[in-house]
C-alpha cells in the first residue's frame, strides 16, 4: 500500500504578505510543492491530498494543481471556517477570521485518507532524504498501526534571518518522541536563539530536535484527531486567534499512551516562505539543485 502526502495549503500567509504556497520559485515557474510532489512520488507515495481555502481555488489550479495532477494522482479539499463546526458553533465563532489551525486542517481531509499518510506544511523544503525515509516507515504499517513517526530538524537549520519561527521543540527517548513543545517565537539575536515564551524569553542550543510538522500516520491517528478536535472546539469556540495546533496532537497521541511515533533525524538545511525576503533564498537554493542535477531542468512533463 503506498502512502498518502498530504499538504498543509490552506494558511492565510500573514507574514509572508500573500500566498506563498503558489508563488513561483523554480525556473520555469514551479511553486516550493512542485518539488514536495515531485520528491513524495520519487520516494513511492501514490497520491497527493492537498488542503486549500475555497477563495485560492483558481489560482491553485492555474499555478500548481492541475501541472501536479497531470503527472500524479491528486486530489485537494477545502478547509474553511464553517468545516466540522455545528449551526451553533459557526454563530457563536462568527467573529474569527483566523483559521482554526493545523489539526484541524487534517480533519478536513479524513474522508480523502484511505492509508498512512505523511503531513507536510506548504511553505518549507524538507528533501527527498526525508520524504524516503518517511515513506518506507509508512510503507511498512498497516492503517490500524499505532506505530506513527516524524521527521526531525536541528533547529538552528529550520530558522531565518528574516524574523521569527514557530517550532515544535521536541524530547526524544530511545528513539522515539516522549515531548513536543510549542515555541510560537524562536528567533535569532545575534548568534543567539532565543524562544520568546511570551512570560519569560528563554536561550536555546540552537541544537534542539524540532518539528517542521512532518509527521507520519496510520488512519487511526483520526481517533486522536476527532477527540482533540471535539475538546479544542468546545473550549475554544468564541476565542479569535487560538489555534488547534498538529504538534499537540501528536503529543497527546504518547501522553495518553495511544501510541508511539518514531523520531527520525533530518540532516537537511532548511528553507522556506516565512517572510517576503526569503523567496529570494529559496529561488536560489532551488536554482543550485537544479544545478546539480537533484532536479532535472523541467520538473514535470506537459
Amino acid at each position: 500500500m503506498k502512502p498518502t502526502l498530504l499538504v498543509l495549503a490552506a494558511g492565510m500567509g500573514s507574514r509572508y504578505g500573500g500566498v506563498k504556497q503558489i508563488d513561483a520559485v523554480g525556473k520555469n515557474g514551479e511553486c516550493l510543492l512542485d518539488f514536495a510532489a515531485y520528491d513524495a512520488k520519487k520516494s513511492g507515495f501514490g497520491k497527493v491530498v492537498y488542503i486549500i481555502r475555497k477563495d485560492i481555488e483558481k489560482d491553485f489550479r492555474e499555478r500548481l494543481f492541475d501541472r501536479v495532477a497531470r503527472n500524479f494522482d491528486a486530489e485537494y479539499v477545502f478547509q474553511s471556517h464553517e468545516s466540522l463546526l455545528s449551526q451553533e458553533e459557526i454563530k457563536l465563532s462568527a467573529s474569527r477570521t483566523k483559521p482554526w489551525g493545523t489539526a484541524h486542517a487534517v480533519l478536513c481531509a479524513e474522508k480523502s485518507i484511505h492509508e498512512p499518510f505523511a503531513v507536510i506544511n506548504s511553505d518549507d523544503y524538507y528533501g527527498r532524504s526525508a520524504f524516503e525515509t518517511l515513506g518506507k516507515h509508512l510503507s511498512s504499517i498497516s492503517n490500524d498501526s499505532t506505530e506513527h513517526a516524524m521527521v526531525g530538524y536541528v533547529l538552528e537549520r529550520t530558522m531565518s534571518r528574516n524574523g521569527s519561527v514557530s517550532r515544535g521543540v521536541c524530547t526524544v527517548k530511545n528513539g522515539n518522541l516522549e515531548t513536543i513543545e510549542e515555541n510560537l517565537k524562536i528567533y535569532f539575536e545575534g548568534d543567539k536563539v532565543i524562544s520568546d515564551m511570551g512570560d519569560k524569553k528563554v536561550q536555546l542550543t540552537g541544537k534542539e530536535t524540532v518539528s517542521m510538522n512532518l509527521f507520519g500516520f496510520s488512519p487511526k491517528s483520526f481517533e486522536e484527531f476527532n477527540s482533540y478536535w471535539e475538546n479544542f472546539i468546545k473550549n475554544n469556540v468564541t476565542a479569535e486567534k487560538t489555534e488547534a495546533l498538529l504538534p499537540v496532537v501528536a503529543g497527546d497521541i504518547i501522553k495518553n499512551n495511544h501510541g508511539t511515533l518514531k523520531v527520525y533525524t533530518s540532516e537537511e538545511n532548511w528553507f522556506g516562505m516565512t517572510y517576503p525576503e526569503d523567496r529570494e533564498v529559496v529561488k536560489a537554493e532551488i536554482a543550485k539543485k537544479i544545478a546539480s542535477g537533484y532536479y532535472p531542468e523541467i520538473l514535470w512533463e506537459k
